[in-house]
């Protein structure tokens, strides 16, 4: 372990700055250089929040004084104590009013239960390993993230821009201007005894059934409207913060939503993606009407005077809008893999812990 320089102080660098809740910056230099465990000083009860209140850090790196710094003694196994800390309701050990508090005399007093050091060997590896797993596809998912946005930045045009950043082959032909009324007609039929969806702002449209909600809507739905396969269904009053999507299925929004129906020629997946784009959010809440964001609305008469740039190729819209398809089928069996394992590992330190 390498001691404090004198008169050190934080600057940017490559090394990881921990503080309670994890790296906290990045500076030059550091303090310790030994896998240890670090416990949370305060906050240390705000589990509802998946507050860190005990964390490994290994390799190069310093830790403020929010963090307890623990070095297991001989006999004992770090990943096995760290996991047995993590799991602790720290009510009981809380010394702080406002904010809840570790002290260290506290920390001291802290029981832990523990088999023989081969054993905890076993369990600290196979949850090490566990953890390595559930990080590799929080990476893989969070880097196809960053390529969907990427993507959906390049593959559109932007700042006024007749064609992409990035085309498929065969297509090089300009886009083509056009208001999104000359896009989409309103459909305004009402189906009182269809299925209920939700349009989310981050997932799109999703049946109402599968979202685990309250159902708060009314007993009476006569004014419900209907939304067809194809359709893009959009809440009026989030639309500036892109509560849109394309519908896979048929059903019923609540009348406070404004549904879709895309004209010939135009591939309705596609500009769906296209809705998504910071730009074109930043174009509906502009264009939204009301005095505050609370009443923010943004209705069809509105909407419809809107320009865009449409692929004249109804075929390249349709090679986005499966190219995108792909990406988001990939974040989502990234994103099952994740909390599937997640799952399993509530599952077994449950099982593996005393």
């Amino acid at each position: 372990m390498r001691k404090p320089l004198e008169g050190a102080k934080r600057i940017s660098g490559p090394y990881p700055y921990y503080g309670a809740s994890g790296i906290v910056d990045y500076v030059d230099g550091y303090l310790f250089d030994e896998e240890l465990i670090l416990l949370s000083e305060d906050g240390a009860n705000i589990t509802d929040r998946n507050y860190p209140v005990c964390f490994l850090a290994s390799g190069k790196y310093w830790v403020n004084n929010h963090a307890h710094v623990l070095r297991t003694k001989q006999g004992n196994e770090n990943n096995f104590i760290c996991t047995s800390l993590e799991r602790k309701d720290y009510t009981q050990y809380n010394t702080g009013m406002a904010m809840p508090k570790l002290n260290k005399e506290t920390c001291r007093k802290i029981p832990v239960l523990c088999p023989t050091f081969e054993e905890q060997q076993k369990i600290g590896d196979y949850f090490r390993s566990l953890d390595r797993l559930i990080t590799l596809h929080q990476r893989k998912l969070e880097k196809l993230k960053l390529v969907k946005k990427s993507m959906l930045e390049k593959m559109f045009p932007k700042n006024g821009s007749s064609v992409p950043e990035i085309r498929f082959n065969g297509f090089t032909d300009d886009w083509e201007q056009r208001k999104l009324g000359d896009c989409f007609t309103e459909r305004v039929e009402s189906m009182p005894d269809g299925e209920l969806i939700s349009v989310t702002i981050n997932d799109g449209i999703k049946k109402f059934s599968e979202l685990g909600r309250h159902d708060n809507s009314n007993d009476d739905k006569s004014k419900y409207k209907k939304v067809c396969i194809g359709d893009i269904a959009y809440n009026s009053m989030r639309m500036w913060q892109g509560a849109s999507g394309y519908s896979p299925y048929e059903g019923i929004v609540s009348p406070a939503y404004t549904v879709l129906s895309p004209n010939s020629g135009i591939n309705s997946k596609c500009l769906a993606y296209q809705f998504k784009l910071p730009e074109m959010i930043h174009t509906f809440q502009i264009n939204s009407q009301g005095i505050t964001s609370d009443n923010w609305n943004l209705k069809y008469p509105a909407l419809s005077e809107i320009e865009i740039f449409v692929s004249r190729n109804e075929k390249e819209q349709a090679k986005i809008s499966e190219y995108f398809e792909g990406l988001d089928h990939l974040i989502t069996l990234h994103q099952r893999k994740v909390e599937k394992l997640q799952i399993m590992k509530k599952s077994m330190l449950e099982k593996m812990f005393v």
